[in-house]
């Protein structure tokens, strides 16, 4: 735990990791300044957090008060490449990342968990896991509450299941969780690796990179890029494969899960048994198995921790049937990869409602998938006319207005047994303030259906 009292810190943005961090660095005795480009009205509901703790802040811009500190803790929306991060370094200030900021004040065992699909899904269900065990276990990250929030709360015995992305693992200096997790990786956020995949690769191979020979690394056997990449790992590697037997790690022998170690094997449970279904979920359980069984955790418990689990909120979530048709909400379907699992999970003809913030998308990956399931394309948001050009010969393709237009217009549309799915492949940001907003909007709109 390192001392930082009296110390400045600045901390670029107002949101919830960076709110998170002022209150912090408030209760070890440093003295926060809170710094956020947007306007005050935008920012009311947090701002009054920081009037309440006394902490001072700004807003409408990055004042030269910023570099007036001792260190720099940064929240994941700002890039690495912008005017303000790029003036600190010039001045020869630490930045480092909330996460970071967090990882010097809890004692307890951290589990970070990173991919580019599959996390808030496998963060939460590795929480819910150890509760399950009677070993209490936080959710924090970018779910749950800000890992800063809850740092100087962990007792030695206790857990954090840590939701990371590769924003936040982009400022880490000596971050270093017990067990890490790379569920996958394929092409996201290129917008904000100059469209170069090999950096958002590294930033994600960052997760690993101060961990020692008594930490774990559990990762995806069947993705090569993440494959490769842990061949740099100085940890103990416990891989899950759906395609190979292993000699340690998770995998499948016909319908069980099974986990090997040491020249043991324990059966876990049957496929059937998980209440998440699909390839995906599938990949997620066994990687939560891995982390659990490192910690000695009971088939028995895991076996009845996974069956019994309900999901996660905006991640396929079924809203309701009306006339015989079946809303799912996938609103944290930011990318291609997501809408590819999902658009795998239903037999049903599928009415899709997809588009937003546009972050660089090859819709070639989804074409066939599209082409087979997808009976009517709803286009929304900044990039509808990218949509529209690239599937109007493939499937019926309209653009639409509001959300709420959309469900409208769906129902009136949609036929008995089909499927309307929210799973935009893109940001939130042209429409709404993030994904949980656009989710619930979908959801209002479902359910105010008469």
């Amino acid at each position: 735990m390192k001392n930082l009292r009296g110390k400045k810190i600045s901390i670029l943005g107002a949101v919830r990791s960076g709110i998170g961090a002022a209150k912090l660095a408030k209760k070890i005795g440093a003295v926060p300044f809170v710094s956020d480009i947007a306007d005050e009205e935008k920012l009311k509901d947090v701002l009054s957090v920081l009037i309440d703790e006394n902490i001072e802040f700004e807003t409408g811009g990055h004042s030269a008060k910023v570099y007036d500190c001792d260190l720099i803790v940064t929240s994941p929306g700002i890039p690495s490449d912008s005017e303000v991060l790029r003036n600190a370094k010039s001045k020869g200030l630490e930045v480092i990342s909330e996460i970071e900021f967090a990882s010097w004040f809890c004692n307890g065992k951290i589990i970070a968990i990173t991919g580019t699909n599959g996390k808030t899904t496998t963060t939460t269900l590795c929480a819910y896991v150890f509760n399950s065990a009677g070993k209490k276990c936080y959710l924090a990250g970018n779910i749950g509450r800000a890992f800063s929030e809850i740092a100087l709360e962990v007792g030695d015995d206790e857990f954090v299941a840590l939701e990371v992305s590769s924003f936040q693992l982009d400022f880490i200096k000596d971050f270093k969780p017990e067990v890490s997790v790379i569920l996958n990786i394929t092409p996201d956020h290129l917008n904000r690796y100059n469209n170069d995949f090999n950096q958002y690769v590294e930033s994600k191979m960052n997760i690993f990179k101060n961990q020692t020979v008594d930490d774990y690394l559990i990762y995806n056997l069947d993705d090569a890029v993440v494959s490769r990449v842990v061949s740099s790992s100085k940890t103990v590697l416990l891989p899950f494969s759906l395609e190979k037997k292993l000699e340690n790690g998770v995998y499948l022998d016909g319908e069980n899960i099974i986990y090997a170690r040491n020249n043991e094997t324990t059966e876990i449970c049957a496929v059937g048994d998980l209440s998440l279904k699909g390839e995906h979920n599938l990949m997620n359980s066994m990687a939560v198995i891995a982390a659990a069984k490192v910690f000695d955790i009971s088939a028995e418990t895991i076996k009845n921790s996974l069956g019994n689990f309900e999901g996660v909120e905006h991640r396929l979530e079924f809203v309701r049937e009306l006339n015989g048709v079946k809303y799912i909400n996938d609103s944290k379907a930011t990318n291609i990869d997501s809408v590819w699992y999902a658009l795998r999970s239903f037999d049903s003809d599928i009415y899709l409602i997809l588009g937003g913030q546009d972050k660089g998308n090859d819709y070639n990956k989804i074409k066939n998938l599209v082409e087979s399931k997808v009976k009517k394309i709803y286009a929304i948001g900044s990039s509808a006319q990218k949509i529209n050009e690239f599937f109007k010969n493939i499937v019926p393709v309209e653009i639409t207005g509001t959300l709420e237009e959309t469900v409208a217009k769906a129902r009136t549309e949609a036929q008995p047994g089909s499927i309307v799915l929210l799973s935009p492949a893109c940001a939130s940001f042209d429409m709404f303030r993030n994904f949980e907003e656009r989710g619930k909007i979908f959801k209002q709109a479902v359910n105010g259906l008469k």
